[in-house]
């Protein structure tokens, strides 16, 4: 299996946000909220119409967890969301791992990554994977990466298709030099969480369409680990 049909067997898997008792505006509102995901959202009343005003997230007709609706709506909707806690929205992200975003621009992409890196940067130890596509744009990233690679014993891996020379460094960041379609094409930061499963993370993505990727993110150990796997299983080593 490829990194690539990693990410299509995600995205068949869509999941679905229903939205129980509450005003047709609040489905709306949710969509555009999620319009970036691979997450459908509808609209359903009970008989009696109680409880009002939550949301059932379930996938392939299964049940996976339920929140009140105020609780998911973004907290920069001042309109129906005036009492905001940050902490009671985390019962539909945290389940959202794994659910395909679309259309990510490069900017959103660094952000996502920037979260990763930061663990690995935090931990200190264990295992950093990052894809960049071509050797030009991780280039323009060697001041972090650099920086990376000397903290305490943290290993740090970069993956890049050869548009240019390999980038000169004096730490021991060890830079994949690969032709390969997928690298070309893949955005990947991966962290192997220095062994200890709930600090293994990963971003994957690839550019459908140009500047446009799509993909997901993970916290799941055992998709980190095939990720990783399968990086160290199929790229040979050019180290520079």
């Amino acid at each position: 299996m490829s990194l690539s049909e990693l990410i299509t067997g995600v995205e068949d898997h869509e999941k679905r946000l229903t939205v129980y008792n509450a005003p047709d505006s609040a489905a709306s509102s949710l969509r555009e909220q999620f319009r970036d995901r691979n997450l459908s959202v509808s609209a359903e009343r009970t008989p009696s119409g109680k409880p009002t005003s939550f949301v059932v997230l379930s996938e392939d007709d299964t049940f996976v967890t339920a929140a009140n609706l105020q609780e998911v709506l973004d907290p920069d909707d001042s309109e129906t969301d005036p009492g905001f806690d940050g902490e009671a929205y985390r019962p539909i992200l945290d389940h959202l791992d794994e659910t395909m975003f679309t259309s990510y621009d490069i900017e959103q992409m660094v952000a996502a990554s920037r979260e990763i890196e930061d663990r690995a940067w935090r931990v200190g130890k264990g295992t950093l994977h990052s894809g960049f596509q071509q050797l030009s744009i991780l280039e323009d990233q060697m001041d972090i990466y650099e920086q990376l690679a000397e903290k305490g014993s943290l290993n740090v891996h970069a993956y890049g298709a050869p548009d240019t020379d390999v980038p000169e460094h004096d730490t021991d960041l060890t830079i994949h030099v690969e032709r390969a379609d997928e690298i070309e094409r893949s955005w990947f930061v991966v962290y192997d969480g220095a062994g200890v499963n709930v600090n293994k993370c990963a971003l994957l993505a690839e550019e459908r369409e140009p500047r446009a990727f799509y993909g997901f993110w993970t916290y799941d150990p055992d998709t980190v680990d095939w990720i990783i796997d399968h990086l160290e299983s199929t790229y040979g080593l050019v180290e520079q």
